[in-house]
């Protein structure tokens, strides 16, 4: 049996637990038609609990039919890019729906990118519109990007209390003729979206950003068929969900693929209760957790090693849970050991990407293996490649993973050339290139050895090396820059950037000047959190910095 073999034997679909299929059919339906087809099942019951204002099914459909029907009044149209720049809310729950009953794609933009990001992706995904958030909304004017229009929205706009407190409108934002406010369109507009014929397979559904280890971020283009097989990949990877049944503690970010798909999507699609949060404070959730009766917990292996540790983690009936779930980063050992002793319930790791719509392996509910990210999900196919020759490897020796299955993405927006370099055709199949090192044992389990070198994964963030040097190169007085990622137990990596100065700035400029530099053009979490100065930095042969010596030179 050839290597390739191995892989397409599916060794691991022995360790699945009786009932989950290794294929399951994907519906040719829209994202949209999905949506409603949940909502229909059960319209009185409480779709998402938000602070205490409580909103069913039947009104989070009537709301995004309103905005659906205003967003084609004002021209929006199929294929069309919209931009939701917005916190964790119930209107980004309307807008995402809104936008794709138009036939429109979604691209959701981090609440915490500056200006300067906020213009990278408005002009690469080339967006018509954007729903923002009235306090984010300065950094799309300070973007200097024209737009066909903006809707605008205010997170108390579903809290009655604090509207009544604080108002609606941020007087700051000057009216114009290209400016809505998302209740006024609501008002204004009878529950009837526009007749949009949607083709599951060849349309697009959302552009999230994502990114390699050099350059801008990239469109990462899914269909809605890609998101519909996800969903229904990872319904029959846990049999045990009910229905109309689940609560869910939504206070991952919805912007990022991990919130959107594996919560928001996935959650809504099956009829659960979304007890969601703008922010995830420790203590509000904990409280949720047993007031809501919680069911289901997604977090990232940041959040588990605060919490194994935090002094309220008793108060909370982890045990009553049917799924703690790490996915968004590699989870230690050392936290899922800790965290079972402390909490006597035991954390499921997973695997996914942004190009795989958050999800294509996860650990067996019932014969979890730990060190290991799990199996793949049923219709997915991994196997694990020599990076540069690209020949499929033995069981048990390590590469880099590949991934075949209906939730892989088109590929990356207006880049055929990386969109190619991507992607291999082997046994049949169209093998997406993660740029993760792994390897899968005897038992068919893969197991995490390496990123993408040149990637940072801070918190679970993914920070691209190239975009905090171009930013370190910008300063006036930076000869030279390079930066990597240094271990870190409880945020995964930290940044560390090593900075050679000017000759007349050495000694005058220091690492605070430098993190403010930067916090001025980065979104926080990409700011460097060491700064080292050096007279000069390593070089390849063809005079690049070399991060890997950097690497080499902190171990």
């Amino acid at each position: 049996m050839s290597a390739l073999e191995q892989y397409l034997a599916k060794p691991w679909l022995k360790h699945y637990q009786p009932g989950i299929p290794a294929t399951v059919a994907v519906p040719d339906v829209s994202i949209p038609q999905a949506f409603d087809e949940a909502c229909g099942r059960d319209p009185r019951r409480t779709a998402v609990a938000f602070y205490g204002r409580d909103i069913s099914y039947r009104e989070l459909r009537e709301a995004s039919d309103r905005l659906a029907a205003a967003l084609a009044g004002l021209g929006l149209k199929k294929g069309d890019r919209v931009a939701l720049y917005l916190l964790n809310s119930p209107q980004f729950i309307i807008a995402y729906f809104a936008v794709l009953k138009c036939g429109a794609v979604v691209t959701p933009i981090s609440p915490v990118y500056t200006s300067h990001e906020v213009r990278f992706q408005l002009e690469d995904s080339g967006a018509r519109a954007i729903v923002c958030q009235d306090i984010l909304y300065d950094k799309v004017a300070k973007s200097g990007v024209p737009l066909d229009f903006a809707v605008l929205t205010n997170v108390n706009e579903y809290l009655p209390a604090l509207k009544r407190l604080f108002g609606r409108k941020a007087p700051a934002i000057p009216a114009a003729p290209n400016l809505h406010w998302l209740q006024d369109l609501l008002k204004a507009h009878a529950p009837q979206p526009p007749a949009v014929a949607i083709d599951p397979k060849t349309d697009l559904a959302a552009l999230p950003y994502t990114g390699g280890t050099t350059g801008n971020p990239k469109g990462v283009m899914l269909t809605h068929y890609n998101m519909m097989a996800a969903r229904v990949g990872a319904q029959a990877a846990f049999p045990d969900f009910e229905v109309g049944k689940e609560v869910i503690l939504a206070f991952l970010p919805f912007f990022h693929i991990y919130g959107q798909a594996v919560i928001m999507l996935n959650g809504l699609c099956q009829g659960s209760l979304l007890v969601l949060f703008t922010t995830p404070d420790t203590e509000q959730i904990l409280a949720a957790m047993e007031r809501y009766q919680a069911s289901v917990f997604y977090g990232v292996p940041t959040l588990y090693e605060y919490l194994k540790d935090h002094k309220d983690a008793d108060k909370a009936d982890w045990r009553r849970l049917k799924l703690v779930l790490s996915g968004a980063d590699t989870l230690h050992e050392s936290t899922m050991k800790d965290w079972n002793r402390r909490t006597g319930s035991t954390i499921t790791e997973g695997y996914g990407l942004s190009e795989t719509c958050a999800i294509s392996h996860v650990n067996p509910p019932r014969r979890p293996k730990p060190g290991s990210f799990g199996c793949p999900v049923p219709n997915m196919q991994a196997a694990v490649i020599e990076p540069e020759t690209r020949e499929f490897l033995p069981v048990g020796e390590t590469g880099e993973l590949v991934l075949a299955g209906p939730n892989v993405m088109r590929g990356y927006w207006q880049k055929p050339e990386e969109s190619a370099n991507s992607f291999l055709e082997a046994g049949g199949l169209r093998w997406l290139r993660t740029g993760d090192l792994v390897r899968m044992d005897e038992e068919g389990y893969f197991h995490f050895f390496d990123r993408a070198k040149d990637l940072i994964k801070h918190k679970g963030y993914s920070i691209f090396a190239k975009e905090v040097e171009d930013v370190l190169y910008a300063h006036p007085r930076v000869k030279a820059a390079g930066v990597i990622g240094v271990p870190d137990l409880a945020a995964g990596q930290l940044i560390k950037a090593i900075v050679v100065l000017q000759g007349d700035a050495r000694g005058k400029v220091g690492e605070d000047e430098i993190k403010l530099y930067c916090r001025e053009r980065l979104a926080a979490y990409k700011v460097p959190h060491i700064v080292e100065f050096r007279g000069e930095l390593p070089k390849t042969d063809v005079g690049k910095v070399s991060r890997r010596e950097l690497r080499e030179e902190h171990a």
